[in-house]
């Protein structure tokens, strides 16, 4: 097979769709029987000059993804049977590997780099491959290395250092490093992709370079290489050394106070009159040092210590220097290109950046921004205003609602005038502006609010002319709706203020999602989420008729698409938007006090239980998560009367729960299946052997991704307390499970914090699975879980003892600890002879500023003492 692999890469790569079938078929068959043959044959095909580029190119992406996954359960398992290859086939690999960089076919060496990487990703971490470093560097310092051989071992140290955590490689490998870098970025290096791939590669190694920063000399070499690279000629060359700059501000933000002269002058000049592509790294710069001094200014108003920084202020020494360059930014819009959020230009990295230097310096950034907006904002030129708008839209966020609030009643006339009169940049930046009012200025429940009883029929009447624009404003004017009705959320008598234009709103919105002028699959999302916002926030007594209307409405369109005539992924679409409405107004209606508000679910039920069943005959994923959400909120709408459904429905429950590919559909049904066990209580009884056996398997699989276990375990407590002592059954298989569970967690490694916050959904899961199981018993059968008691207290014990617990962690064990000594009663006395441990347990959770935790340990208190004096 090795000697025809070549022609195999090719035909995988035909038009011929049979060609390429049985091609791909070969060649899986081939990796499937003879793994560590199968790669050395992809390597010796990449590293020869003689095959054709084509197969060379396949050969190395096909080795790059034998290693390498963006799904967590599927790398691992690559990386165990990259291990399990004999270490004489991995050798020859990476001889060969190493071999390719010196090829004289660029995209060989690329693709060797990136794979080189890969394997380094895996192997140095375990200690197998230790002379890589000075093998790669050993290519940098001999004297016939050509620059092409340079070029990708720049390339591949740079990679080698993104896939790597800086703990794997030593101080002086680091150094060497850094040096080769550092030396390839030289002026004196004359071949430009030398230099490039020595700064991208300087960029991925900042985080190695911790102690080199700290060292003086050290820091004002690399900082003195950096700033003359971002002057040199070529632009993708200045484009790179920005971004260093960029990661330099972020990583060693305590070290710049001597360069800050020196990167203003760079970054300005950059700004002002560089390519686009540099000048935006060169705002990124700011952009970067704002968010350092956001935090540190977080940490200061929070009191919780030093955050080891000193806090330079460098945006408020800059402030008058900055803020007009920033601004300068605003009026190089680009005429001719789309109304895009995803084309990043210069003027949006400019008025991100005004946006982050307002949250820095608050109330000090308006005597430099108002006067730029008064001024361009009567001009007749369509760039003026459109970026005094963009301007004043920007600031919002960080100086008082006292300052600005002055400001935005005298110019919310305004902008409601260019709403009707603006161009379409006008218009589009404009909603945005008046959407960032709302959000940020119209907040009844707080006591403060821009929008009165007098200002908001206008503000209404605008919008809702707006809506009718082109597609772009029309979304923006969507977008601005939804921070208008967030606003009267939680604002008890005050949201009947908005009572009497919901009706319309609510219309002008279908009529945004139902567009036959344009196909805008954006317009749509937005006029579908801001009908969702406008119905969660609205008064459901003052506006229950127009939910009864409105559900029917929607109903109509959802059962009109299962005979549309269009294409499949639109009408996926489409029916996710409809059911996610839905849902959202059969949690409002059945919401409501009043049983006749409820009723308008009950009566409907049938019809809407029918639609959702077809839904899912289209088999769609992304109509699965949004019609399971629906099917769960229906199930809390209709209680026990929703069992007459299971028997249709209990099929996509299934499907549902084992759909490992698309494993948020998995986790949203495991929910879902909550949500209809604790609608049904017993009546569950029939179904919970099928359900419980596919969630036990589901914990034992390695290909479901971790994130879904948690709510597994969580749904156990949900199944417990609806079928009581029915669940004795199911525990010798599930507490096992869960003191597995357990250990895991005492095992995980407390310096990765991704591992640790993933851990404490586990750890608050594992617990609620005890709670409700104990409550499950509690009434009939106690002693069933005495046996489980002991392993159970340990646990408690392992996260008493845990530094940082965040309050739902802390609410976890203190319920748990309640329930132990609630239901298991005296048989728990000895656990809890520890009284110093629970007291100064129970004494920090009642001097907690949440009221729920207080209220649990109180009880949890009361149970305890309740045990102990019997």
């Amino acid at each position: 097979m090795a000697a025809d692999i070549t022609q195999y890469l090719l035909a995988a790569q035909s038009a011929d769709a049979g060609i390429r079938t049985q091609a791909e078929s070969v060649l899986r068959q081939f990796q499937e029987q003879n793994l560590p043959g199968f790669l050395l044959s992809l390597s010796d095909e990449l590293a020869n000059n003689e095959k054709p580029i084509e197969s060379r190119r396949l050969a190395g992406i096909i080795l790059k993804n034998s290693l390498d996954a963006k799904d967590a359960v599927t790398k691992e398992r690559l990386v165990e049977q990259w291990m399990a290859v004999d270490i004489a086939f991995k050798s020859q690999i990476k001889e060969r590997l190493l071999l390719t960089l010196g090829s004289s076919v660029r995209e060989a060496r690329h693709t060797s780099a990136q794979v080189i990487a890969k394997v380094a990703s895996i192997d140095i971490p375990r200690k197998q491959w230790p002379e890589l470093i000075a093998c790669l560097l050993n290519n940098m310092t001999k004297g016939d290395s050509s620059g092409d051989l340079k070029q990708s071992t720049l390339e591949t140290l740079g990679y080698v250092c993104e896939e790597i955590s800086p703990t794997e490689l030593g101080q002086d490998e680091v150094n060497s490093v850094l040096t080769a870098v550092v030396q390839g970025m030289n002026h004196a290096e004359n071949n430009p992709d030398v230099r490039l791939a020595a700064t991208k590669a300087l960029y991925n190694a900042l985080e190695f370079a911790e102690s080199n920063f700290q060292n003086e000399m050290e820091r004002n070499y690399i900082m003195k290489m950096v700033c003359e690279t971002a002057l040199s000629k070529e632009v993708e060359i200045r484009q790179a050394a920005f971004e260093c700059l960029a990661s330099i501000a972020s990583t060693y933000y305590d070290v710049l106070e001597a360069y800050m002269q020196t990167l203003f002058e760079l970054t300005s000049n950059a700004v002002k009159g560089d390519v686009e592509a540099v000048a935006l790294q060169a705002i990124e710069f700011w952009s970067s040092i704002c968010d350092e001094e956001i935090e540190l200014q977080e940490y200061e108003s929070a009191d919780v210590g030093d955050s080891g920084y000193p806090h330079s202020r460098f945006i408020e020494k800059s402030l008058s220097y900055l803020v007009p360059m920033l601004l300068e930014t605003l009026l190089k819009q680009e005429e001719d290109v789309d109304q895009d959020d995803n084309i990043w230009s210069i003027s949006m990295a400019g008025g991100t950046c005004l946006g982050l230097v307002a949250r820095t310096v608050g109330d000090a950034i308006l005597p430099l921004v108002m006067p730029f907006v008064e001024a361009n904002i009567v001009k007749p030129d369509w760039r003026c205003q459109e970026a005094a708008t963009m301007a004043f839209g920007s600031i919002l966020e960080g100086p008082t609602i006292d300052k600005l609030s002055v400001l935005v009643h005298s110019g919310l006339d305004f902008l409601l005038v260019l709403m009707k009169e603006g161009n379409n940049h006008v218009k589009d930046t404009t909603a945005w502006t008046i959407g960032r009012i709302f959000e940020y200025l119209h907040s009844p429940a707080s006591g403060f609010s821009v929008i009165s009883s007098d200002n908001l029929p206008k503000v209404v009447e605008v919008l809702l002319e707006s809506i009718k624009d082109a597609p772009n404003v029309s979304a923006k004017v969507c977008w601005a709706i939804y921070k208008l009705a967030e606003g009267y959320e939680d604002a008890g008598s005050l949201s009947s203020l908005f009572t009497p234009y919901i009706h319309r709103i609510i219309e002008s919105l279908l009529f945004a999602a139902s567009r036959t002028d344009v196909d805008d699959s954006r317009l749509r999302s937005a006029a579908y989420e801001s009908l969702n916002e406008v119905v969660r926030c609205s008064n459901i007594k003052e506006t229950s008729h127009i939910m009864r209307e409105l559900l029917l409405v929607v109903l109509l369109k959802l059962s009109q698409t299962l005979e549309l005539q269009i294409d499949k992924e639109k009408q996926a679409d489409l029916q996710a938007s409809l059911c996610g409405v839905l849902q959202v107004i059969i949690q409002k209606v059945s919401s409501a006090d009043d049983l006749e508000t409820r009723s308008i679910i009950l009566s409907e039920a049938d019809k809407i239980m029918v639609l959702f069943l077809n839904v899912f005959a289209c088999r769609s994923s992304t109509v699965h998560e949004e019609a399971m959400l629906a099917i769960g909120a229906l199930a809390q709408a209709t209680g026990s009367e929703f069992g007459k459904y299971l028997p249709e429905f209990y099929k996509y429950l299934e499907m549902g729960l084992q759909n490992f590919q698309e494993y948020q559909v998995c986790s949203i049904t495991v929910g879902v299946v909550g949500d209809i066990v604790r609608a049904l209580n017993d009546k569950a009884l029939p179904y919970c052997d099928g359900i419980m056996q596919l969630l036990l398997a589901n914990l034992s699989s390695e290909a479901l991704d971790r994130s879904v276990k948690p709510p597994i375990f969580s749904v156990f407590s949900d199944i417990a307390l609806s079928i009581e002592e029915n669940f004795e059954k199911y525990v010798p298989y599930v507490v096992p499970m869960m003191q597995r569970a357990a250990e895991l967690c005492a095992q995980m490694d407390a310096n990765d914090d991704e591992l640790m916050e993933y851990g404490d959904q586990l750890k608050c899961s594992i617990f609620e699975a005890y709670s409700g199981i104990l409550q499950g018993f509690k009434n009939s059968k106690s002693e069933v879980m005495l046996p489980y008691a002991p392993h159970l207290w340990q646990f408690i014990e392992l996260v008493l003892r845990q530094k940082h617990r965040d309050v739902q962690l802390t609410k976890a064990v203190a319920a748990v600890m309640g329930d132990l000594a609630d239901v298991l009663g005296t048989n728990t006395r000895q656990l809890f002879a520890d009284l110093k441990t629970c007291a100064d347990f129970l004494g920090e959770c009642l001097g907690s500023d949440d009221d729920d935790l207080k209220k649990t340990a109180s009880w949890t208190q009361d149970r305890i003492k309740s045990i102990l004096v019997s």
